[in-house]
């Protein structure tokens, strides 16, 4: 497998960049005359400098499409306080890059509800009110980023790993992102979105007073706040975040890059779209080059 990968990475990058001879010449344009032959009335027209046919292009697309493909998928984390923005984001980056997006939390209520054996072992701690062990995440965050759809097509981890330890299990299982895409909001402004936030109980659909405020009275008059989305304890929360993501710093330092959440939605996911872009250039150029 791996030398026909290396064969298909060799033919690929030779084909986008075309070995010449060194008593080779090409003329910008006008008449090629091969050796031995006798001139004739009839020549090759070469095309303009700068101008390639459309069977060169199409030659060179399929030879680049080649080589992103032998390339490694991209593996993403991110990682946003409450109110961040972070779910929206998620679903941009998904739809966008076809990465499948696994959420610590999803994984665990799933595992729970097909009764598995993670699921088993973690229920019986959320029975008894204690938090599940990080031994049991990891397991369930590993198990399923072997799965074909996330080893083919690439992988977002979402909000996870959340402390220094859950970073270390999964270095030690080799499980590294290619960039850890870090929300950055100001916490007064995070504070503002969770203080804000209402649901419509007969809906199920989330409203913020200022900025997507009810269609009318009669939606507002029955409009309710969870328990928690209070500024006493949204602060608590964010306190928390703060020291997990202390912790992760060093850890990710060189594939950690912030992203400044308190712009539009459009225009923080086109900064992270840059991003991954960039990060898949880079990863087909190795292949290339190999």
């Amino acid at each position: 497998m791996a030398s026909s990968m290396a064969a298909a990475c060799t033919a690929a990058a030779a084909s986008l960049s075309p070995a010449q001879s060194a008593n080779q010449r090409t003329p910008a344009q006008g008449r090629v005359l091969f050796p031995g032959a006798a001139p004739s009335s009839r020549s090759l027209r070469l095309s303009p400098a700068g101008r390639r046919s459309p069977a060169t292009r199409s030659s060179r697309r399929a030879a680049k499409a080649v080589v992103a493909a032998l390339a490694d998928p991209l593996k993403v984390m991110i990682a946003g306080a409450p109110a961040s923005g972070k779910g929206t984001q998620c679903e941009l980056i998904k739809a966008k890059f076809g990465l499948v997006h696994i959420s610590a939390g999803d994984l665990l209520r799933a595992e729970i509800a097909a009764g598995s054996e993670n699921g088993k072992q973690a229920k019986e701690f959320m029975e008894k009110g204690q938090l599940v062990p990080d031994e049991i995440v990891v397991n369930m965050v590993k198990e399923r980023l072997l799965q074909p759809d996330a080893q083919e097509n690439g992988w977002l981890l979402d909000g996870y790993p959340r402390s220094y330890s859950q970073a270390m299990a999964l270095e030690t299982l080799g499980i590294r992102p290619d960039i850890f895409i870090l929300l950055d909001v100001p916490e007064e402004l995070l504070v503002e979105r969770v203080v804000g936030r209402r649901s419509d109980p007969v809906t199920g659909k989330i409203y913020h007073l200022k900025y997507s405020p009810p269609e009318n009275e009669e939606i507002a008059s029955r409009l309710t706040q969870r328990f928690d989305d209070t500024e006493e304890k949204v602060k608590l929360r964010l306190q928390t975040y703060y020291q997990n993501i202390d912790s992760l710093l060093t850890t990710y330092e060189d594939v950690i890059v912030k992203v400044k959440g308190d712009a539009t939605k459009e225009e923080v996911f086109s900064e992270i779209e840059k991003l991954l872009s960039s990060s898949l250039d880079k990863k087909t150029e190795i292949v290339a080059s190999a």
